[in-house]
């Protein structure tokens, strides 16, 4: 068959970018598919704008320490529309860098929703109308994910994510029902802002999946930080009072009042108009794609990558399955996507950074561990009137005396995790840890210098 494109993608987010970049740089020709702002869920309404907003709100934990180190400052004053106004300039700054990147890549860039409609053909409605067709000898989906509505009664009251980067104004008083990332990512940015913060979560400690010293240590700080959490408890039913107020009531009959209730609960892939189902393409229960450990699914002609395939829902991993599967089809590079040793970071207040198993899951997968462990106030906090403290977590395989989970709890925990990624990757021991010379005073060097196990 004659193509138009050797490869036409659908969806122009960070798997989809990489993929039509990398395919168009070997030689391919490569279009497109985006009804949005280019740059997909994390340049629009995830990691940047969320990253952006949490720098703005620990200004506030900044200007209160200051004071301690000598400085005499009036108190601040937060404007929200121009935290708004700016993070908005911003995304509009990197969209335009996107498309730039794609333009001189030699990609065509297509505008408008996408419908599969063949094993090797997409319908396309664009802005105007207008209904195109356009047909491609592989077709890649990385249309990434949508978040989860709820579904209790007043629902409709209830925001989601998405909506959090448009709102109007700070609201005084906000409810967050989940405490996955986002939940406990916002409570940071609304209570660094100013306002009082409720988080709603079923489970009896937030972050779910990760470490549970890091979920218990993480609680603690949240509540020492003035949260007011409703563990092991949902929301039944919400109510909008004459006045606009919301009255949110749980399940044990205890009602708040809210300004505002956000709903993250979680995404689920963003497939239900694509028509990949009519096409023979198997989806999972939660409508992602089922692929193969090349990321193509059981229509050979179409590949997905990203949150869509319900893996591991981060940036950095979309971007190398996207670039796995260019270079798979068009650079005859066999590469294997690696899922072990992901880095991660929460970006709460403060901070958590991951790499490597749980002790939970070293010790199934193990028997015997080693568990280092050390909590302390930071040094930053030693002359403040903050009370927060560290968390820093080695696990350590006993046979091996590899290191398989390195948890941190501060708040440069991020930063810190990027090098010691490397070092699990590389299969660092304890004793290659031992014999690294720690930097003087640093928060990270806690993580050389730990010498006694606690189990």
């Amino acid at each position: 068959m004659d193509f138009q494109d050797d490869l036409i993608v659908i969806g122009a987010g960070s798997g989809g970018v990489r993929a039509s970049r990398i395919a168009a740089s070997l030689g391919a020709k490569v279009s497109v598919i985006e009804q949005a702002p280019l740059g997909g869920t994390c340049v629009n309404l995830g990691c940047v704008p969320k990253k952006l907003m949490v720098y703005a709100a620990h200004f506030a934990e900044e200007w209160r320490d200051a004071q301690h180190y000598g400085w005499d400052v009036q108190e601040p004053t937060h404007d929200w529309a121009k935290l708004i106004r700016r993070k908005d300039q911003e995304i509009a700054r990197l969209n335009a860098t996107y498309e730039r990147m794609l333009v001189n890549a030699g990609v065509t860039i297509l505008r408008g929703t996408a419908r599969v409609v063949g094993p090797h053909e997409v319908q396309i409605t664009h802005p105007d109308g207008a209904v195109s067709l356009r047909g491609g000898k592989h077709l890649l989906v990385a249309v990434g994910g949508k978040p989860k509505r709820p579904s209790f009664p007043g629902a409709e009251h209830v925001l989601v994510s998405d909506d959090l980067f448009r709102l109007p104004a700070l609201p005084r008083r906000v409810g967050l029902i989940g405490g996955g990332y986002i939940g406990v990512e916002f409570l940071g940015i609304f209570q660094g802002l100013g306002a009082e913060v409720h988080l709603i979560h079923h489970d009896a400690l937030p972050l779910r999946g990760f470490d549970q010293d890091v979920r218990a240590h993480l609680t603690d700080e949240l509540r020492l930080n003035g949260a007011k959490l409703h563990l092991g408890r949902s929301v039944t039913r919400v109510d909008r009072l004459d006045d606009g107020v919301l009255e949110v009531t749980l399940d044990d009959g205890e009602t708040l009042q809210l300004d505002a209730l956000v709903a993250a609960i979680g995404r689920a892939p963003n497939t239900e108009r694509l028509g990949l189902r009519e096409q023979g393409v198997v989806l999972d229960e939660r409508g992602g794609v089922v692929v193969n450990g090349h990321f193509r699914s059981t229509v050979p002609s179409i590949w997905a990558v990203g949150d869509v395939i319900n893996r591991v829902a981060l940036t950095p991993v979309a971007l190398a399955e996207g670039m796995a599967v260019a270079r798979r089809l068009f650079g005859g590079l066999e590469t294997e996507m690696d899922y072990e040793h992901i880095p991660s970071a929460v970006f709460c207040n403060p901070n958590v950074g991951t790499v490597g198993i749980t002790e939970a899951e070293a010790r199934a997968r193990f028997g015997a561990v080693d568990i280092y462990r050390s909590t302390f106030r930071p040094m930053k906090l030693t002359m403040t009137d903050r009370a927060s403290k560290s968390l820093m977590k080695l696990i350590v395989d006993r046979a091996s005396q590899r290191v398989v989970g390195v948890h941190v709890v501060h708040p440069d925990a991020g930063e810190i995790v990027q090098g010691f990624a490397v070092a699990l990757r590389m299969g660092a021991t304890k004793s290659m840890l031992d014999s690294t010379l720690g930097i003087h005073p640093t928060a990270a060097e806690e993580l050389v210098t730990m010498r006694t196990p606690i189990d």
